[in-house]
């Protein structure tokens, strides 16, 4: 019996927190045996990102070529891919391979305010790599520029998510970790609660709101655990909640790592150990 393929394309991120080094950790976790095409070597630690080398589309392209016709890919994800030439790359070679199992992080801005996709391939992004996701995984700032629109309530979440499915995404996940309360007090938000629709139906997924720096790498984190679980067979809807169980946990688990000075990585291990308690 063949064990659960899951492939990332994404950058590396020497400083382990986030990119394929947390995909992988991610796989790992859940029992899915991983894979990766490089997009771009990223010089980062938790202080920043200091330096971005992109690979070639053909490079990506070869590496994604090399996976898919030996080891055979169950599902995989999209994560910060940089240019719209690598976006149109990728997009093509999973058109080719006909996967269908597809997790898109719209990575675009790393914590430190690094830019990580340049803003003439947001519509490259739209345009080639949405179409084929069967799940799309945006921060708030993502969204509003995916959409072009605000987003301040959760009625505006809701209109971005719309907005979103019709670049022909099947399901979108508006992630809530960068979301303001919605008082006029600004009162301190105790809840994380993610948007997700499925082109018919809205669900709430809501979370304890952890009060840590160390959340480096959680939307690279979150979808590969999406991905793990849809190579693994799941439905698109529990694999998300799975996703999202996975990404609580983890973040719950960062501060006792209490890596580096900046923005810590999250604890990739956190939910193996609680699944044991």
């Amino acid at each position: 019996m063949t064990a659960p393929r899951a492939l990332t394309i994404a950058g590396s991120d020497s400083g382990g927190g986030a990119g394929i080094q947390a995909d992988l950790k991610t796989f790992q976790e859940l029992d899915v045996f991983g894979m990766s095409a490089i997009t771009a070597v990223t010089a980062q630690n938790t202080l920043g990102v200091h330096g971005v080398y992109p690979m070639t589309p053909q490079a990506v392209a070869a590496q994604i070529d090399a996976v898919g016709q030996d080891l055979g890919v169950d599902a995989l994800k999209t994560g910060m891919l940089f240019d719209a030439a690598i976006i149109e790359a990728v997009a093509e070679r999973i058109q080719s391979f006909g996967w269908n199992r597809l997790v898109v992080d719209p990575v675009m801005i790393a914590k430190g305010g690094a830019e990580l996709l340049r803003a003439e391939a947001v519509e490259a992004l739209k345009k080639h790599l949405l179409p084929l996701a069967l799940v799309v995984t945006p921060n708030i700032p993502e969204a509003e520029a995916l959409t072009g629109m605000k987003i301040a309530t959760m009625n505006d979440r809701r209109e971005a998510a719309r907005r979103i499915a019709d670049f022909g995404a099947a399901m979108v996940v508006i992630k809530g970790g960068h979301a303001v309360v919605e008082t006029q007090k600004r009162e301190k938000q105790l809840q994380v609660v993610d948007l997700v629709y499925d082109g018919s139906e809205f669900e709430e997924l809501v979370g304890e709101r952890i009060d840590t720096r160390h959340t480096h790498g959680t939307g690279c984190t979150f979808s590969a655990a999406v991905a793990a679980r849809l190579a693994a067979g799941s439905d698109t809807r529990e694999a998300v909640r799975t996703g999202r169980r996975f990404i609580q946990a983890a973040i719950e688990g960062a501060p006792a790592l209490a890596l580096g000075s900046g923005h810590g990585p999250t604890d990739h291990a956190a939910y193996r150990r609680s699944r044991k308690l």
